[in-house]
C-alpha cells in the first residue's frame, strides 16, 4: 500500500482476514519502528476477523522522505494530514467497517490528538504500550531521567537540524519539530504542538470515544503511570483500561509485547466487539 498526499508519501502494508472483516484498525507504529515489526500482530488481529492497516510514520520504513535539515512536521501535520489520509485509505481498501486506530507510544499519541480533531472519521482508539512522556508520569529517578533525556534530544535535534536516531540508536531519524513537540510534552505535560491552529488540550477534553489503553509487564518507556497519564487527557472517553502480564511470567519491554502479539490481539478484539460494534 501506498498513497501520496502534499508531497508526502505513506507506505505500509494490508492485511484481510480470512472471513469478512468485522471492523478495521489502522496502526501507527513507535518512533524508528517499521510497520513490518507488526506483521505477526497483525496476522493475530487477522486471525481475531479485523482487517488491518499498518502505516510507517513520515520518514521511517517505506515512508518519504527522509527527515533532514529542510524537514518542518510536528504532531499536528501527524495527527491533522498523515492520520486523515490513513483512515480514508483504510476505508476505500475495506469499505463500510467501523475503523478504529491502534496506536503504539508516540502512534497511540497522535492517535488521540486525531481522535480530538476529527472524531467523527474513527470509531475508537487503541492504545498499546502508549503513554505520556510528561515526566511526572514516571516514579523516583525516572522522572528526572525521562525530563533530562527529552530535553537532551530535542536540544540535539535543534543543533544538527534532525534527529539521527538511527545513528544514536534512539528513534530513528526524526524531524526536528517533531522532537521538540515531544520534548514540549515531556516538559510541560501538555500538548502543545508547533504550528497548531486548535487547542489539542481543550479539544482532547471533549473527546468522548471508546478508547482502550493497554500497558504491558515491563515497559519502562510506558509504565502503567505514563499510560494513566495519557488517558487523564481525555476524561470524558469511554476508558477500558487493560494492563498485560505474560502468563508465563516471561519478559517483556516496550517493543517485546508483540511476541504476545495474539494475546494481546485477542483484549482488541474483546474490547472492539464490547466497546465499539455491538453499540
Amino acid at each position: 500500500m501506498a498513497l501520496d498526499h502534499s508531497g508526502v508519501r505513506l507506505a505500509g502494508f494490508a492485511y484481510q482476514p480470512a472471513g469478512p472483516p468485522r471492523a478495521t484498525l489502522v496502526l501507527f507504529p513507535a518512533l524508528g519502528v517499521p510497520a513490518s515489526y507488526y506483521a505477526a500482530f497483525c496476522r493475530g488481529l487477522g486471525e481475531h476477523g479485523l482487517a488491518v492497516l499498518a502505516v510507517d510514520l513520515r520518514g521511517q520504513g517505506d515512508s518519504g522522505p527522509p527527515a533532514g535539515r529542510t524537514t518542518r512536521y510536528g504532531y499536528h501535520d501527524l495527527a491533522s494530514r498523515d492520520w486523515p489520509a490513513a483512515v480514508a485509505a483504510a476505508r476505500r481498501r475495506f469499505g463500510a467497517l467501523p475503523v478504529c486506530t491502534l496506536g503504539h507510544s508516540i502512534g497511540g499519541q497522535i492517535s488521540l490528538l486525531h481522535a480530538s480533531l476529527a472524531p467523527e472519521t474513527v470509531s475508537g482508539v487503541a492504545l498499546v504500550a502508549a503513554g505520556s512522556v510528561d515526566h511526572r508520569g514516571f516514579r523516583g529517578s525516572r522522572r528526572l531521567a525521562v525530563l533530562a533525556g527529552t530535553q537532551c534530544v530535542a536540544a540535539a535535534a535543534s543543533v544538527w537540524g534532525y534527529w539521527p536516531g538511527h545513528r544514536l540508536g534512539f528513534g530513528g531519524r526524526q524531524s526536528a519539530r517533531l522532537m521538540r513537540d515531544w520534548a514540549r510534552l515531556g516538559r510541560t505535560g501538555r500538548f502543545a504542538p508547533s504550528g497548531a491552529d486548535v487547542n489539542y488540550e481543550q479539544l482532547l477534553a471533549r473527546v468522548t470515544s471508546p478508547v482502550l489503553a493497554l500497558s504491558v509487564e515491563g515497559d519502562r518507556l510506558a509504565p502503567p503511570t505514563a499510560v494513566d497519564r495519557l488517558c487523564e487527557k481525555a476524561p470524558g472517553a469511554r476508558l477500558r483500561r487493560s494492563h498485560y502480564a505474560p502468563p508465563d511470567g516471561s519478559s517483556l519491554d516496550h517493543f517485546r509485547w508483540t511476541r504476545h502479539g495474539v494475546a494481546i490481539a485477542a483484549q482488541v478484539r474483546a474490547w472492539m466487539e464490547t466497546d465499539v460494534i455491538r453499540p
